[in-house]
């Protein structure tokens, strides 16, 4: 730690606290709380690792907001935006074609639809980007990127020759493809940023590992799982020698199978959470600082497979760090495997449930803040 007299500097790299507070938020909260302690530098540097949040975490670190309007998962207009920062353009799942996007919430696991971020990926190409960061995280559909692929050129024809639109529901209705060249994506890099490695169907695929939390039955998701096997299978026939290969691949069952249909358009795949860390120069803010303090809504197995908290501290080198969280599912015996100095939750500061209380949630986080300030004088 730095010299007692000196004032303390500590980063606050937190990940959002889904449902509840975005990065951002969090960062402000716990920056309050620190504070007020008294002498004590904050750096805030909210991150995302792919999901949603991952385009307010690129503006947070200086690229600029594009807004525009997508039909969002059930087709209705959707206030959407993508990053961009002259040369790579950021374009999130999450804002486009999300579950938060889903009007009452209502989950609809067999006609949601990506045709949204299809749409963003066009909207980013109108800059003439020389690269563009797919954010996979968040989606509200299982349709394998069909509805991403209509929007870039691509058409899916039933055995009457009709024109299908992109979701579930009409994967095993595709009879042929019918491929219009995009001349805006030749020679863009395209970055698949996200940590999830299920396949595209199968036991471990996405209807059966993801589609439960999309709402999808258990008729549902052995629906979805034979209607892309069909997709694949007709891509496959369609001139798509790689399909079925691509499908298989570590990846492809992210965001519904979205991660299928990048890799089908050439996209290359990188760990969402070491991206963002690159692309918001987490390695040079770390210099100078006492302390870092990261989190996310939940601390559990997951986070120790390699999210976002964890690779924080994994390149935070010596200095002490600690994590914040809704709730930690971690036994305190664990916390070394991520070199945690100390695990706080908002669960441990109040009875009532936080997770969906951005007033209460901002608070607790002011509170701990405090408690972590104290613990540095």
């Amino acid at each position: 730690m730095a010299n007692a007299s000196a004032p303390k500097t500590v980063l606050i790299a937190p990940d959002k606290f889904k449902g509840s507070l975005t990065a951002s938020e969090v960062a402000d909260a716990l920056a309050g709380g620190l504070r007020s302690v008294g002498a004590i530098r904050c750096e805030l540097l909210p991150l995302a690792d792919g999901g949603d949040g991952s385009v307010d975490a690129a503006v947070a670190s200086a690229f600029a907001r594009h807004a525009f309007v997508v039909p969002g998962p059930t087709g209705q207009p959707a206030q959407a935006s993508i990053a961009f920062d002259g040369v790579t353009a950021v374009v999130e799942v999450a804002n486009t074609c999300g579950l938060g996007l889903l009007p009452d919430g209502r989950l609809l696991p067999l006609d949601a639809s990506s045709r949204g971020f299809g749409e963003a990926v066009l909207f980013a190409l109108s800059f003439r980007p020389a690269r563009i960061v797919l954010a996979l995280g968040g989606s509200a559909s299982t349709d394998g990127g069909m509805g991403m692929l209509t929007a870039l050129g691509y058409r899916f024809l039933d055995a009457s020759g009709r024109s299908l639109e992109g979701n579930g529901r009409n994967l095993g209705l595709v009879h042929s493809v019918v491929v219009d060249a995009l001349p805006g994506l030749i020679g863009v890099e395209l970055l698949v940023a996200s940590d999830v490695h299920n396949p595209l169907s199968g036991p471990d695929g996405a209807p059966a590992v993801f589609g439960p939390q999309k709402g999808a039955s258990v008729q549902d998701v052995s629906a979805l799982d034979a209607g892309l096997t069909h997709f694949v299978s007709m891509l496959t026939s369609g001139g798509f020698e790689s399909a079925a290969s691509l499908a298989e691949h570590p990846g492809a069952g992210s965001a519904g199978g979205i991660g299928f249909a990048c890799m089908l358009l050439g996209a290359s795949q990188v760990s969402g959470a070491d991206y963002f860390l690159d692309l918001l120069d987490f390695d040079a803010r770390k210099e100078g600082c006492d302390l870092v303090v990261t989190g996310e809504g939940s601390i559990d197995e997951q986070t120790l497979a390699g999210k976002l908290p964890a690779a924080v501290a994994r390149r935070s080198g010596t200095r002490p760090i600690i994590a914040v969280a809704g709730r930690s599912l971690l036994q305190r015996e664990r916390w070394s495997e991520m070199s945690l100095s100390h695990i706080y939750t908002l669960a441990d500061y109040t009875d009532l449930d936080s997770s969906k209380d951005p007033v209460l949630s901002a608070e607790l986080l002011r509170r701990i803040g405090r408690d972590i300030g104290e613990g540095l004088e």
